[in-house]
């Protein structure tokens, strides 16, 4: 399920070398039991020598959804492990806090204000309606609760891949002008 993520992570690595690392430092660090965490200095230290260009209004949208899109996974993963104890939400939880601390270093690369809030809570009123509906839906057992962290990485597998697809479809105008 994290494949996408994961092949989205290797798309942009591919198309910025320069970015996989930044004065010798890996951009994630990754512990004995598998997790990985952000090295955010890394991030922004690679992001730098890269040109920002301007984001189109619909990039900052992307960009502000997907933070609270991936704040949305971290809040329901912890929520479902403090009912049920199971070391697989806490293992995804940290890695959707992974994906929300890279994103958020795109906000500020894009001078972009944070809309997250405190745990469990959303300025997307969608997203909030989400999160509310997941948490009731995961709480019922454990097994309504493996179910949610399915459905939330199909959501997550689904908005890549739309948010990929519009990726490629702009990088081929660049390369091959009409």
């Amino acid at each position: 399920m994290k494949k996408i993520k994961t092949i989205g992570l290797i798309l942009l690595l591919a198309a910025f070398p320069s970015i996989a690392y930044a004065a010798d430092q890996n951009l994630l660090d990754v512990s004995d039991n598998y997790t990985s965490e952000l090295n955010n200095s890394a991030l922004g230290r690679a992001l730098t020598v890269q040109p920002s260009g301007v984001l189109k209004d619909s990039e900052k949208e992307g960009l502000l959804y997907m933070v609270e899109e991936e704040k949305l996974a971290g809040d329901v993963y912890q929520s479902l492990n403090e009912k049920w104890n199971l070391r697989v939400f806490d293992n995804i939880g940290k890695a959707e806090r992974t994906h929300e601390a890279a994103v958020k270093t795109l906000l500020t690369r894009y001078t972009l204000s944070d809309p997250t809030k405190g745990a469990g809570e959303f300025s997307n009123e969608t997203l909030q309606k989400l999160y509310d509906d997941l948490v009731i839906r995961g709480s019922a057992s454990t097994k309504d609760a493996l179910q949610v962290g399915a459905a939330i990485e199909e959501i997550d597998i689904l908005d890549l891949e739309e948010r990929m697809i519009r990726l490629i479809r702009r990088m081929y105008c660049w390369f091959m002008p009409i």
